[in-house]
C-alpha cells in the first residue's frame, strides 16, 4: 500500500500573517512575489510557497526557510539528495500539498458554474472521455468535467512532465469513482474531498490502494 499525506488550507490570510510567512521564502521567491501586479495574487503566492515549506519542514525536520529545491527538465520540483516526494496545487482560494515516499501528483480544481466545458473537453480529452461525459445526467456533467480534469492533471504531474505530456494518450474516469482506465499502468488514483465545490485527485506510483491522510 502506498501512503500519502495531503495538506490543505486557505490562501486568503490576514496581512500580518502573510508578512510573517514572507520571512520563510527564499530571496528568489520574494522577488517573484514582488513582481505580481495585484496585491491578492502576491499574498496568495506567498502563502502557497510558505505553506509548502512548512509542510516539507514537518516531513523532513529541516527548517522551513532552509528548504531548497531542484527541478527536472519539465520544471517538476524535488528535494535535493532524496527525501519525500511532493506535489502542489492551488485553485481559487485553496492550496494543497501532497507528500509521499513514492512519486505523486496532486491537483485541485474549483468548479466554475457556467463554464463552456464542452469546448475545453474537445481540445483536451479523448473521444471516449467526452462520450462518457455526455452519458452523465445533465446536472452531473460539470462535476464530471472537473473530476476528469483533476485526475488528468494529477497524472501528468506525477510522471513529471506536466502539460507537455499529451492528455489524449491516457484515459481516466469521469464518474465519482476515480479510475485510471488506460495508458497509466503502475499508478494509483484517489479522489480527495477537500472542500465543497472543488474536485481534487491524487495519483501515486504503486499499488491500487492509496492510503490518504488529509490535514486541514
Amino acid at each position: 500500500m502506498t501512503a500519502a499525506e495531503v495538506y490543505v488550507g486557505s490562501l486568503d490570510l490576514p496581512d500580518t500573517e502573510v508578512e510573517q510567512l514572507t520571512l520563510l521564502l527564499s530571496p528568489e521567491e520574494r522577488a517573484r512575489a514582488a513582481r505580481f501586479a495585484f496585491a491578492r495574487d502576491r499574498r496568495r503566492f506567498v502563502v502557497r510557497r510558505a505553506r509548502l515549506r512548512q509542510t516539507l519542514a514537518r516531513e523532513t525536520g529541516v527548517a522551513a526557510e532552509r528548504i531548497r529545491y531542484i527541478e527536472n527538465g519539465y520544471g517538476k520540483p524535488a528535494l535535493p539528495g532524496g527525501g519525500p516526494y511532493f506535489s502542489t496545487s492551488h485553485s481559487h482560494e485553496l492550496w494543497a500539498v501532497a507528500v509521499s515516499g513514492q512519486d505523486l501528483g496532486v491537483d485541485l480544481e474549483r468548479h466554475q458554474p457556467g463554464l463552456d466545458w464542452r469546448d475545453l473537453a474537445a481540445g483536451l480529452f479523448r473521444v471516449d472521455e467526452r462520450a462518457a461525459l455526455d452519458a452523465l445526467a445533465p446536472g452531473d456533467r460539470l462535476r464530471g468535467f472537473f473530476d476528469c480534469w483533476s485526475r488528468k492533471e494529477a497524472f501528468v504531474k506525477a510522471i513529471g512532465k506536466g502539460l507537455s505530456y499529451p492528455l489524449d494518450t491516457f484515459a481516466v474516469s469521469v464518474t465519482r469513482e476515480a479510475r485510471l482506465l488506460s495508458g497509466a499502468e503502475g499508478w494509483s488514483v484517489a479522489d480527495l474531498t477537500l472542500a465543497e465545490g472543488y474536485s481534487a485527485a491524487l495519483v501515486v506510483a504503486g499499488e491500487l490502494t492509496v492510503n490518504v491522510t488529509i490535514h486541514a
